[in-house]
């Protein structure tokens, strides 16, 4: 069951990074570099309305079936990228970006399928190992943009199609892969596992969103701060890389954790780690790489330890989409914010979104526990 759930995501990421990248290149040789972000901003606003619609089609087909319908979507979103970049109407790669959305929201949510098939004390382990896979596909999927060029080129096609039938190669293999997802126990049976109790439920919501929020205001402002330091893409780059590994590198452990010691104290890790990651983000110098690695990593204990705490396929997509419109939002404030105050400003919004939190963790003592 791991096996597929885990492949489907790394392909999905994969299509996901190839055809963020060029849409952005696509829109600025059309319209202008003024509208190059309004093809990812398509893509989360997808992710957002996906992670809705596949709550509800796991509702009514169950959990393997969701993901596939899902993924079918995303097929349909490559499709229509690769349509426009061959010269269709640019309105295509939009639409194209926002399906695409819908099968990155199977992808993210395809964690609790992994959990719904693990032994009770593996849960969150195998919810780990899923986002884990999140790296390879982060990873791979650029080393194969430029030979999805040259494929482009050598069947006469723009070299810019390259990277789009790349994604569409990616998101079909990731549907194929889905096919040998197994019924789950859970979201397949006709009644509904209970849940923890209503404040916890919103407590672990709460930390998902905050840590998204300030792991997206703080790394959209990262590249504004380097150009503005004149650091040049090389270290940018390296800086992203470090980061992208704290987000993802450490899952098993963080899953292996959630398991051992409960969500509670890794929820409480993960908004301490926010706090001291955004507070020294304000300083320059040697600590800042090392503090966008520990705000990736905060951002994990956050997201896995909140997840652990959600019982049903209902709240898990309201909360996913919750996360992604908050990004999107995130995504538009954080420049304008850095240019009030640089990160100083992020840092103090980080705090008054953590602290309050981070007491209310503290102040629910006992282990929270999802009973199956």
């Amino acid at each position: 069951m791991l096996i597929p759930v885990v492949v489907a995501a790394a392909l999905m990421n994969a299509a996901m990074v190839a055809a963020s990248a060029v849409s952005a290149i696509l829109i600025a040789d059309d319209l202008g570099p003024a509208l190059a972000g309004l093809p990812n901003t398509a893509g989360v606003l997808g992710t957002a309305a996906g992670a809705m619609a596949v709550g509800r089609w796991t509702a009514r087909l169950g959990r393997a079936q969701a993901l596939r319908t899902g993924y079918g979507v995303g097929v349909a979103g490559g499709a229509s990228t690769v349509l426009a970049a061959v010269g269709g109407p640019v309105a295509l790669l939009f639409v194209g970006m926002f399906l695409l959305g819908v099968g990155n929201a199977a992808s993210l949510l395809s964690r609790y399928a992994a959990a719904d098939a693990a032994p009770p004390d593996r849960r969150s382990q195998a919810m780990s190992t899923v986002i884990w896979a999140s790296t390879i596909g982060a990873a791979g999927g650029p080393f194969l943009m430029a030979p999805s060029q040259s494929f482009a080129s050598g069947f006469g096609l723009p070299a810019i199609a390259g990277p789009f039938l790349l994604a569409l190669a990616a998101v079909f293999s990731a549907l194929v892969a889905s096919t040998y997802i197994r019924r789950t126990r859970s979201t397949d049976a006709p009644e509904v596992r209970p849940v923890a109790g209503g404040h916890s439920v919103l407590l672990a919501a709460g930390v998902m969103v905050v840590g998204q929020l300030v792991m997206v205001s703080v790394m959209t402002a990262v590249p504004v701060h380097t150009h503005l330091h004149h650091d040049g893409l090389g270290l940018l780059g390296v800086m992203l890389s470090i980061h992208t590994l704290g987000m993802f590198a450490l899952s098993p452990l963080t899953g292996w954790c959630i398991d051992r010691f409960g969500p509670r104290v890794v929820t409480l890790a993960g908004l301490v780690g926010l706090l001291a990651a955004a507070v020294l983000v304000t300083r320059t110098g040697l600590v800042f790489t090392p503090a966008l690695f520990l705000l990736g990593y905060a951002w994990n204990l956050c997201y896995l330890g909140g997840s652990a705490q959600l019982g049903s396929a209902e709240l898990e997509s309201r909360v996913e989409s919750l996360i992604w419109t908050v990004s999107a939002l995130a995504t538009a404030a954080s420049p304008w914010l850095f240019t009030l105050g640089g990160f100083p400003v992020l840092a103090m919004i980080s705090v008054i979104l953590a602290v309050p939190l981070l007491v209310l963790v503290l102040r629910r003592g006992e282990r929270i526990v999802v009973p199956r």
